[in-house]
């Protein structure tokens, strides 16, 4: 049986991981849970997995989650913060932790599970992204695995079992195109918050959700696949695939191409990170090709999706720079749902942001580094943003 902490409970990748526990309590055991602030949401998840130890966002949420639980015996260690989602990453002896916490809060609870030796089923893309730099070193020293638990890179990572050494020629991450993928660019000036958050195949947070509306999704994929994979920048594309069949696919050097299908189902690249090397029998829908019908393939829009490209950019520049743009697309796309900026400000916002980065950018950056430039980049946007209020031309998208 598998010990497991899951950081992000109560989100959309914590709450599928605990349906696969629950599926398999002869295979998986929860050891720690960390949330956000939803009190009840988390008090039935300690209830139902009895975790040893359990934290929630905010500190002034702790004695109402303690309250919610002072039935349950024995009672879990309860802490809270920044500080408490740290101590439940490297806690006991769960031998995998789930990072399922959305954003750039995921980087420094990672970093600590690698420390304390424990395999990292990485939901969390922007760990790699903002922190790939320190974040591998500390995989290698240690001596842990990295094992991708969302879909694209789950799918490349199950294509490549097999696959000897230099024998990958190329990656191709396939998106849905979210939202306004069948939008024309003449309209997404009229995008509000709710078409946004419309996704056609997932069902996902608000934020990825936008981020798929936009593209930058894939782009922060690129960004961690070049990490994962170790492929350079020119050899991993982006390929609109409507139907959500097909999670992505590699080419070989010899121009054999595999790819991997499923549903649009979070639950199956959870299931493979947890169990791998092994494969569990399901009794999950099973996947019928006649039922799915044909599958199509488009470039993506450039000028629909300038998100794309500005991640391309910053990957390809390195240094603290994806860090930088992982930060500014995180405070846009919060200011974006608050409904403070508009659709298209989002990445005028970032663009403007990398742009000012450019004479600062750090090269081989430390954590502190990281951190830094992830808190300077949130600033810069709020500079933008009120920029943009007094003149909404003052951004230009290359």
């Amino acid at each position: 049986m598998k010990a497991i902490t899951l950081l992000g409970s109560t989100g959309s990748i914590g709450t599928q991981t605990l349906d696969i526990v629950a599926q398999y309590p002869d295979k998986f055991r929860i050891v720690g849970l960390a949330a956000g602030n939803n009190v009840e949401m988390l008090a039935d998840q300690i209830r139902q997995f009895r975790p040893s130890i359990a934290a929630i966002a905010s500190e002034d949420k702790l004695p109402a989650l303690q309250a919610a639980i002072q039935d349950i015996n024995p009672q879990p260690i309860l802490v809270a913060g920044t500080a408490g989602v740290i101590e439940v990453a490297r806690y006991g002896d769960a031998e995998t932790v789930v990072t399922g916490i959305v954003g750039c809060a995921g980087l420094l609870p990672t970093i600590a599970a690698i420390e304390a030796g424990k395999d990292i089923a990485l939901a969390n893309k922007e760990t790699l992204i903002a922190g790939g730099p320190v974040v591998l070193p500390l995989v290698e020293k240690h001596g842990v695995k990295l094992l991708p638990a969302d879909s694209e890179h789950s799918a490349i990572f199950q294509c490549l079992q097999g696959v000897p050494q230099g024998g990958l020629r190329k990656i191709l991450l396939t998106a849905s195109g979210g939202a306004f993928r069948d939008w024309p660019v003449e309209k997404l000036p009229e995008v509000t918050v709710a078409d946004a958050l419309k996704h056609p195949n997932w069902s996902m947070g608000r934020k990825i959700t936008v981020d798929s509306a936009t593209l930058m999704n894939k782009g922060l994929e690129v960004i961690e696949a070049h990490f994962l994979f170790g492929l350079d920048y020119d050899h991993i594309e982006i390929v609109i695939h409507p139907q959500s069949i097909i999670h992505s696919l590699i080419e070989l050097q010899d121009t054999s191409v595999l790819a991997q299908l499923g549903w649009p189902d979070m639950r199956l690249p959870l299931l493979y990170a947890l169990s791998w090397p092994d494969r569990i029998y399901t009794d999950w829908e099973r996947l019928d090709l006649v039922k799915a019908g044909s599958f199509t393939f488009r470039e993506p829009d450039h000028q629909k999706y300038p998100c794309m490209q500005l991640a391309y950019a910053a990957g390809k520049a390195g240094g603290s720079m994806p860090a930088v743009l992982n930060a500014a697309n995180e405070q846009a796309v919060a200011l974006f749902l608050a409904e403070k900026i508009r659709f298209l400000d989002i990445p005028r916002c970032i663009e403007w942001v990398c742009d000012r980065h450019q004479n600062d950018n750090c090269a081989n950056p430390s954590l502190d580094d990281i951190l830094a430039a992830d808190q300077w980049a949130r600033q810069e946007v709020l500079t933008a943003t009120k920029n943009l209020a007094t003149s909404p031309q003052m951004i230009s998208l290359h």
